[in-house]
């Protein structure tokens, strides 16, 4: 196979170089290159058909904590019905949307695809109301943080305790989708940007097929400027973000779509996160995670030797927060019942 550069013709047998090739003649200058990626922490032999972003994706697709997505909480705790978003198709339409940007604007669509499947690893059973039970509970340790604790996983954690071994650009995504600090890269800004289009969209969605909201509740310049249907108000965020990015040159909205996002989520918070219908069972989910966090504490015999490994290094308190934090919601029930919970006596 030949590839033409602006070095004239060259002929290369292995896919990945070709790949790599390709980057350099088809991506923006602002795109990440994988040929010119950081690297990992420990250094690995190259693949020879898949890049490094490549194969970070399938580094995280292939690990246990991206199956426990599919058991974890978006917004509702244990929906009864089949259609409500859960952390793992939360983490499957992030992906779709940041690759369909960096595709547009020409950036690395593979970087931004293994930030957003791991973007949400560190998120607790229970929603957000286990990330306010652990970051209490943790706040003389350093609180808790779900994507803190997304890029503990791939670092420490995963594979027993070896992690993942990401490339940089890959784990900087993961730690900066969200909080204070912007990622280094413009794919990460992408993925943090898509989270948040995603979220908003869908947990609208999810609130009207639960009867906490109705339509006509909808602010209207919402439905006027962004669209009626959750597919019109995404088509008109991402066509937005693509051109005002493409001129700016950074990840962003225009700044009259901006105005009407920014409603959006504070409409979103308010009537959706601050339900109290929605939110109805949260003050057990407080009781259910400090009462498996104390009687591990006080019995760390009983962990699982991976996390019983890593209080060696990191304190049994923060050990004992990492095997919490992974459970999915089912599981956490699970545990609560097998310590507290007395079983049937079978009399005859």
């Amino acid at each position: 196979m030949q590839i033409i550069t602006a070095k004239g013709s060259i002929s290369m047998e292995n896919p990945r170089e070709i790949q790599e090739a390709l980057e350099g003649q088809m991506l923006s200058p602002r795109a990440s290159y994988a040929a010119r990626s950081a690297g990992r922490e420990i250094n690995e032999p190259e693949c020879e058909v898949r890049t490094c972003y490549q194969r970070d994706i399938d580094k995280i697709i292939h690990c246990k904590t991206f199956r426990r997505l599919k058991h974890k909480t978006q917004v509702f705790l244990s929906p009864e019905g089949d259609h409500y978003r859960t952390r793992l198709t939360h983490t499957l339409e992030v992906s779709r949307l940041s690759r369909t940007i960096a595709r547009a604007l020409r950036l690395n669509e593979d970087l931004a695809e293994a930030i957003a499947l791991a973007h949400d690893f560190g998120h607790t059973p229970f929603g957000h109301a286990g990330e306010r039970a652990l970051d209490e509970i943790m706040c003389e340790e350093g609180g808790f943080k779900h994507n803190e604790q997304s890029l503990r996983i791939v670092e420490k954690i995963e594979q027993n305790g070896k992690g993942l071994n990401l490339t940089y650009e890959t784990r900087d995504g993961i730690l900066c989708h969200t909080g204070a600090k912007k990622p280094d890269t413009q794919e990460g800004s992408i993925v943090r940007i898509a989270d948040r289009i995603a979220y908003v969209n869908h947990d609208l969605d999810d609130a009207l097929r639960a009867g906490i909201l109705r339509k006509t509740e909808i602010p209207e310049e919402i439905i006027h400027i962004l669209g009626a249907k959750n597919s019109d108000r995404i088509n008109t965020l991402i066509l937005d973000i693509i051109k005002e990015s493409d001129k700016s040159g950074i990840i962003t909205f225009s700044p009259h779509i901006k105005f009407i996002f920014d409603i959006f989520r504070k409409f979103i918070h308010e009537n959706v996160y601050m339900n109290m219908l929605a939110k109805s069972e949260e003050g057990k989910v407080f009781g259910i995670i400090n009462e498996i966090y104390g009687y591990y504490l006080a019995a760390p015999g009983e962990l699982p030797e991976e996390y019983l490994h890593l209080s060696s290094n990191d304190g049994l308190k923060r050990a004992v927060c990492d095997y919490i934090s992974g459970m999915t919601d089912k599981y956490a029930v699970y545990v609560y019942e097998k310590l507290f919970i007395p079983e049937a006596w079978q009399i005859r």
